[in-house]
């Protein structure tokens, strides 16, 4: 097997090794080299080459999303770690596992005007959980740093001896850093960053190790311990219990849990799409219940206990109301972060949701209540409406969701883009069997398909659907310029001409300012691209032409597929608006 040469490349990559880290997603460069030759040339690595920065690190963190392991990312200096950061930020509040491989140039070519050259150390410092700034090898090709240098010049003696001493303390401290880094990555389920200086020359290769890197066991994890008896007094007095639930990992919460928590009548469940949690006592479309209530209801749906757990929540309406309607307690259950998003939070549980069930529960008794049963009937008839509502309004975006979504084939998975797509997702009851993911630790539009793409290579088992709007497809579109992408792999497009949500925001519609700066609206189409990238292209303009697609557009094909529907611009916003107060 061959091997770079440079030491420091070799222990990274024995050390990915060790950990088990598998997925590599490298990005062309020359400084990088040692890292792209090392582990290209090790079967253990499953390597992937995407040449956008941004993209490749989104399509890494669709990766890490379904495999719950640290998926690698590497790039060259300069600029090029910078076009990592949207992905960063985005793992970093939705806690999913990166490794930020960067190459840099020696510490005496840094600042003096030569290329492809910016301060690399810590350029992530406010959106990741470790920064790790390694050491240059010593080597006779080196040119030492003034530092290093003035004191190993005393006599040739002195120099071999210091020059010895230098790289071991070096490499023992390179290691001692990327173990601390990749182990972080993995127990605190988040993003890191290992910064390596190269010097040249980057190509050679040589056929056997020089380094063998010490590996750093993970750190036992204790669950904080808890006095379960005060906490089951709490809850098991409580009439109303309000548990809300944000991004969640599918399977995740025992169903023993979810079917003791629906039948007490004192616990009302409140889910979102991305949630992946079900069960015909729970309510999975918050803005469907709370969209249209008056004060006087909100007041009856105000909770005692709120318990929270999971990522970030998307509905606003929620937000608002437990803003204004404070309940007495909140507590939060979550391994990594707690966020007090309701300026309430007085308990935070630092343990797996199903340790955190299994104290409570065991210790609780159900409590008379009709908190659940009340509003459960009202989300009932909220239901009967909704299906009213559909069969009266003309084609719009509002339609095309609720004709595509029932459309999806059981058991694939969601991914669905954000703004408008997620929001209107929310709306609608989805099929049970499907397992959704959004990018909601940000919320940005910058990479859903790039995301999408990595989470269907993945999960190669089961088909993936990826629903996007037009502006949120166009704008990451360099997604396509991918090797990777499975056949079963299918977007959806649901173009209404620019930022169609901005039209439902307070401002002044239909201006020429509203429609450039706000709206942005156009005419492009996705059919050259899906030309360019060898997708399977189809196109709908009504329900007929939808209806007709779909029959055959999840059918096994020998390339990915890509449905674009195109929808009216001027109607959707009111369509949108007026739906809360009819299913009133």
């Amino acid at each position: 097997m061959l091997y770079p040469k440079i030491p420091l490349a070799q222990t990274l990559i024995q050390l990915c090794k060790a950990k088990n880290i598998k997925h590599i997603v490298l990005s062309p460069g020359s400084r990088n080299a040692p890292l792209t030759i090392g582990f290209t040339h090790d079967s253990f690595f499953k390597c992937y080459s995407i040449v956008d920065e941004r993209c490749a690190a989104f399509f890494a963190m669709g990766i890490a999303q379904q495999i719950k392991h640290p998926v690698v990312v590497v790039c060259t200096s300069g600029s090029a770690l910078l076009n990592y950061y949207p992905a960063i930020s985005e793992a970093f509040y939705s806690n999913i596992p990166l490794v930020v491989l960067s190459a840099d140039r020696p510490k005496y070519l840094i600042g003096i005007g030569d290329g492809q050259t910016i301060n690399q150390e810590n350029v992530y410092k406010n959106h990741i959980l470790y920064s790790a700034n390694l050491k240059q090898d010593l080597s006779e090709e080196n040119k030492l740093d003034e530092e290093e240098a003035l004191p190993i010049m005393k006599s040739i003696e002195n120099k071999l001896e210091k020059y010895l001493g230098l790289q071991k303390t070096i490499q023992q401290s390179n290691e001692e850093q990327i173990n601390k880094a990749i182990n972080i990555s993995i127990i605190q389920k988040g993003p890191v960053h290992i910064n390596a200086p190269f010097s040249e020359p980057l190509y050679e290769m040589v056929e056997e190790l020089s380094v063998s890197p010490k590996v750093i066991p993970l750190a036992t994890k204790d669950n904080d311990s808890e006095d379960f008896n005060a906490l089951s007094e709490i809850w098991s007095n409580a009439k109303r219990k309000l548990i809300l639930v944000g991004v969640n990992q599918p399977n995740d919460v025992e169903q023993e849990y979810l079917d003791l928590l629906a039948k007490d009548d004192s616990v009302l469940v409140l889910t979102e799409t991305t949630s992946n949690i079900h069960h015909d006592r729970f309510i999975p479309s918050i803005d469907k219940l709370i969209g249209a209530l008056n004060t006087e209801e909100f007041e009856q749906l105000k909770p005692d206990v709120l318990l929270t757990f999971g990522g970030l929540v998307v509905s606003k309406k929620i937000k608002k109301f437990l803003r204004e309607f404070k309940p007495k307690e909140h507590w939060h259950i979550g391994e990594y972060t707690a966020n007090d998003t309701f300026f309430i939070l007085n308990k935070v549980f630092k343990m797996p949701v199903n340790v955190f069930f299994a104290n409570l529960l065991s210790k609780t008794d159900n409590i008379q209540s009709n908190y659940n049963n009340f509003w459960s009937n009202i989300f009932a008839t909220r239901r009967e409406k909704h299906k009213d509502y559909i069969n009266i309004i003309p084609y719009s975006d509002f339609k095309v969701f609720d004709i595509v979504l029932k459309s999806i084939p059981d058991f694939s998975q969601l991914q669905v883009g954000n703004s408008s797509a997620i929001r209107y997702t929310q709306l609608f009851d989805l099929n049970t069997s499907l397992n959704v993911f959004c990018n909601r630790g940000t919320s940005g539009i910058d990479g859903s398909t790039s995301t999408a793409i990595g989470a269907a290579l993945a999960s190669t088992n089961k088909p993936t659907v990826f629903i996007t709007g037009d502006l949120s497809f166009f704008y990451d579109s360099n997604a396509l310029w991918n090797n990777y992408i499975p056949n079963n792999f299918r977007v959806v497009i649901v173009n209404n001409q620019g930022g169609g949500i901005f039209r439902i925001l307070p401002g002044h519609k239909n201006t020429n300012n509203f429609d450039t700066y706000f709206e942005t609206k156009h005419n492009l189409t996705a059919e050259h691209l899906c030309k360019m990238y060898n997708f399977n292209y189809e196109s709908a303009s009504n329900e007929e032409e939808l209806a007709l697609i779909l029959n055959t557009f999840y059918s096994k094909n020998d390339k990915p597929k890509l449905l674009e529907i195109f929808t009216p611009s001027q109607d959707n916003d009111d369509i949108l608006l007026k739906y809360f107060s009819y299913i009133k």
